[in-house]
């Protein structure tokens, strides 16, 4: 019988697309890839530090935001704070 390989976190020479990533798991919340207010606050612009973002994406917010420590490694939550400080508007 195979097991979900899902559940346990992508080894860390494994390819990590960021931005697919991004959208298909932070993206219900914050709209339009962090660039706009969703459910979850714009994170383009953020007055919130790294570490600050670090921690919300590793240990969520009760009520607000899910925890995704043992689904993100963290050089893989490190990577998406640098997405989120490297948004800019989309242009047209």
């Amino acid at each position: 019988m195979a097991q979900a390989q899902s559940a346990a976190p992508a080894p860390e020479n494994a390819p990590f697309e960021v931005e697919q990533v991004f959208a298909g798991t932070c993206g219900f919340c914050h709209s339009d890839g962090g660039r706009a207010v969703g459910k979850g606050p714009q994170l383009m612009n953020s007055p919130r530090d790294d570490d600050f973002i670090r921690n919300r994406i590793k240990f969520g917010k009760q009520g607000a935001m899910p925890a995704f420590d043992g689904a993100f490694t963290d050089t893989q939550i490190d990577l998406i704070v640098k997405y989120i400080r490297a948004l800019k508007p989309r242009e047209g």
